[in-house]
């Protein structure tokens, strides 16, 4: 994790003030980049204690499309219990559906993104064509004198993503993301890490991939979206037959609150353990063993199902998360 020190160290040292949403003021880089081999182990930070459970339990919610605070605490991941119910601009939001309520956070654009498709009326062959794939009529309308037609489909694109790898590998396409702005109104917190590209090398059995995230908090929530990425490139490649290589980061907005300088001035001064490994449970399907493609597993994971082995990590520390 030397690449994560060396960005906190050059945003301490290079970075401006920013004000922003929270009311605590962030020092900022525009831009950032992390690369990591996953070949050489598990990019789990060691200069503090990762809190690994709660992380893979998170992305377990994300990849069961939950959008409640208590389905996630029943997994045991506790992070989006302030943003449901302590978040001023999201308790005054007219969308919001009581206690616990996230609105249509990561998991529901990942797995039911809201398609639409406007057609002609008199263009019965391309309606057809759009049935067939699974859209559904919502209502017709005219626009202008020319006669329309709504349709509806809850497209489930990780799935998409998966089923891409195993039909058609040489894709350049396989991606999926989380900004619909059509409903950034109706989250508790819209989406910072926001377009995941699966990379397979057919010749080399390995698979990668990219993120983008327009906003991270490098204190508290890159370690965490560092470990979700590397655990889902690595729960991706056992499902499709792949071995998981290489997991860049590019990051928008990396900036670290003010009151979280305490805490990575501390870890700078710490020398970082050797990477662990990352173990998937052996009743997780494993496709290159098996040649049996089953993607339910998105479903079906469980937050035990991944342990980190040989981890070696420094003392724990804290910081208060901003709102």
């Amino acid at each position: 994790m030397k690449q994560y020190l060396e960005l906190i160290k050059d945003v301490l040292e290079n970075g401006s003030i920013q004000e922003n949403r929270t009311g605590i003021r962030t020092i900022s880089v525009p831009g950032a980049m992390m690369r990591f081999d996953l070949a050489d182990g598990f990019p789990a930070i060691t200069t503090k204690k990762l809190a690994f459970k709660t992380a893979v339990s998170e992305l377990v919610g994300f990849l069961r499309a939950y959008r409640n605070a208590a389905d996630f605490r029943a997994l045991g991941c506790k992070v989006w219990d302030q943003n449901a119910n302590e978040n001023k601009q999201w308790l005054s939001n007219p969308y919001r559906k009581g206690t616990d309520d996230l609105g249509e956070i990561y998991g529901v654009q990942w797995r039911q993104w809201p398609a639409y498709k406007v057609v002609n009326a008199s263009e019965s062959g391309q309606i057809n064509d759009a049935q067939q794939a699974g859209f559904l009529v919502i209502t017709n309308f005219t626009e202008g004198d020319v006669e329309k037609v709504l349709l509806y489909k809850a497209v489930d694109q990780l799935r998409q993503c998966l089923d891409t790898i195993i039909s058609n590998p040489s894709d350049r396409r396989i991606i999926f993301h989380g900004w619909n702005w059509a409903q950034l109104d109706q989250m508790a917190l819209p989406p910072c890490h926001l377009l995941y590209q699966f990379l397979p090398n057919q010749a080399r059995k390995e698979i990668s991939l990219c993120l983008y995230i327009r906003s991270n908090d490098l204190g508290l929530g890159a370690p965490f979206n560092i470990t979700e990425g590397a655990a889902l490139l690595s729960l991706v490649g056992r499902l499709t037959g792949y071995t998981p290589r290489w997991f860049t980061y590019f990051i928008g907005d990396a900036h670290i609150y003010e009151n979280h300088q305490e805490m990575l001035q501390e870890q700078l001064k710490r020398e970082p353990y050797p990477s662990p490994r990352l173990v998937i449970s052996d009743r997780v399907p494993n496709y290159a063993t098996t040649g049996k493609y089953e993607s339910e597993w998105l479903e079906k994971i469980e937050p035990s199902d991944f342990t980190l082995e040989g981890y070696q990590h420094h003392a724990p520390l804290t910081a208060p998360m901003a709102v």
